[in-house]
């Protein structure tokens, strides 16, 4: 059982492995779950210290530097949160075969990519043509 977890923890998806295949899926999966979890400790963590940091401080600036860094931690709890939601509809287009293909073309997405980006739906060329639309849209 151990040295099964061991080979696991080694593999990495390779190009010349038919695409999405069922250990590239459970690679993909176990990446995902694990970086779900992470974050789900870290807000835990964030909670907690939010939590026993309510008290009263006397002085001004200090006060001010304390909502700041309180308003810093709650903005990233909820990019975080936003993560978590994306995390599982990656885990749910795995469990739906539809993982790894790009949202606009339906071809494969890079594995190098989805290693850097599991939760990533477009392919490079896609994601860098909805980057450009809308940088053109914004100047405007």
């Amino acid at each position: 059982m151990k040295a099964t977890n061991i080979l696991a923890e080694e593999y990495r998806p390779s190009e010349d492995e038919e695409f999405m295949n069922e250990r590239q899926r459970e690679y993909f999966r176990r990446k995902l779950l694990d970086w779900k979890n992470e974050l789900i400790a870290g807000s835990k963590d964030t909670i907690e210290g939010l939590q026993d940091g309510t008290r009263n401080i006397p002085d001004v600036a200090d006060r001010a530097s304390e909502e700041t860094d309180r308003a810093l931690e709650l903005r990233t709890r909820d990019r975080q949160r936003k993560l978590v939601s994306k995390i599982d509809a990656a885990l749910r287009r795995i469990d739906e075969g539809e993982y790894g293909y790009c949202d606009v073309t339906g071809d494969p997405i890079s594995l190098k990519r989805l290693d850097a980006r599991p939760i990533a739906t477009l392919s490079l060329e896609a994601q860098e043509r909805h980057e450009r639309r809308e940088k053109v849209h914004r100047d405007d």
